[in-house]
């Protein structure tokens, strides 16, 4: 069964996004998030810059190198190599989470994303 934690009140998704990933990380384990396109391409540029002394290796779900990369990012349900942590940006519940050992969904501030959130809760349990 798949562990679910939610991380509420997020003041910006995209930077605790990059923080909650270089911990997986370090920790030693794979990732994968989802978003929409936008998000993804965002999390992206702010996974090269968000901190000066950290690279965190990440490519899209279907690159050639995704078995090889720690963290990766998919808009759309796909099979990949990764069965550690799915990290969900969306609005919506990935409807893959079942795969993953941990789901880990990120809940901003606003109402529109805190809306969401109690809904995705509602779905997992």
């Amino acid at each position: 069964m798949t562990r679910i934690d939610f991380h509420f009140n997020a003041p910006d998704k995209l930077q605790y996004g990059c923080r909650l990933l270089r911990k997986i990380y370090r920790a030693g384990q794979r990732a994968v998030v989802y978003a929409p396109p936008t998000v993804l391409a965002a999390l992206d540029r702010e996974l090269w810059t968000f901190s000066p002394l950290d690279f965190i290796a990440h490519v899209p779900a279907l690159d050639p190198l995704a078995a090889s990369t720690p963290i990766l990012l998919c808009s759309e349900p796909v099979d990949t190599p990764h069965r550690d942590v799915l990290v969900n940006l969306a609005l919506q519940p990935p409807s893959f989470f079942s795969r993953f050992e941990r789901l880990a969904d990120i809940v901003g501030r606003d109402g529109a994303s805190a809306d969401a959130g109690r809904r995705r809760w509602k779905f997992y349990r």
